[in-house]
């Protein structure tokens, strides 16, 4: 009888493989085939940096499929629901996600088709308390990030491997970007754009990927 739930249990693990990569598959095809779709009707050549958000929204979807949720009391998934929204915040702030308004307040704006699929639709809000920049691929990987950071702490009580990194790869990754656009329209930050470089990009994608992995395989912690 053991023997037949572990054959059950084996064949079932398979087929939410199969249906895991099935999907992920799906998705970055899909991205992917926006992209190039974009740059055809933009009449614009591909760079390295359309890739950036095909890499994270494939690596986000997978890891937000392959990740079991543990069963786990109301307190426990309360507690880690707390570190999991605090983990957001602090990303939200650092990466630049949101941050303080100030002067001039320039209100709500909403790039459509001005950068490719990923970095569009993003939306960008001035005030004088609050400032918000949102771009897609960015925000999709912190709430994949901070959901990955709530399962560990279900399971682990509060380990969560990879956090630190996770908080470099948003900083490192999206301080170009909001640098760039919401300076361009809130002023200043022309010198730090200008500095950016397809590096800084490439580094904050690759330690999103290690984080990523590191939160998803959970190495260390117990039960692993």
């Amino acid at each position: 009888m053991n023997l037949l739930n572990r054959l059950d249990d084996g064949l079932l693990e398979r087929l939410d493989d199969g249906r895991t990569l099935l999907y992920t598959a799906a998705v970055a095809n899909t991205v992917l085939l926006l992209t190039l779709l974009y740059g055809a009707v933009a009449d614009r050549s591909p760079t390295l940096y359309w890739l950036f958000p095909v890499v994270w929204l494939t690596v986000g979807t997978w890891a937000a499929l392959r990740t079991p949720r543990p069963p786990a009391p109301t307190r426990t998934r309360l507690v880690a629901g707390a570190v999991a929204g605090g983990y957001f915040a602090v990303l939200a702030v650092a990466g630049g996600l949101v941050g303080p308004g100030g002067e001039p307040a320039a209100g709500l704006s909403v790039q459509l088709t001005e950068l490719p699929p990923g970095w569009n639709p993003a939306v960008f809000y001035g005030g004088e308390l609050l400032r918000v920049a949102v771009v897609p691929y960015t925000a999709f990987g912190y709430a994949v990030l901070s959901y990955l950071v709530y399962l560990t702490a279900v399971e682990a009580k509060g380990a969560v491997a990879g956090g630190l990194l996770g908080l470099f790869s948003c900083v490192s990754c999206t301080l170009p970007v909001i640098a760039s656009v919401v300076g361009g329209f809130l002023g200043g930050g022309a010198a730090l754009a200008a500095a950016a470089s397809t590096q800084t990009y490439a580094l904050g994608t690759a330690v999103f990927v290690v984080t990523v992995l590191l939160l998803t395989l959970r190495p260390g912690v117990p039960g692993r």
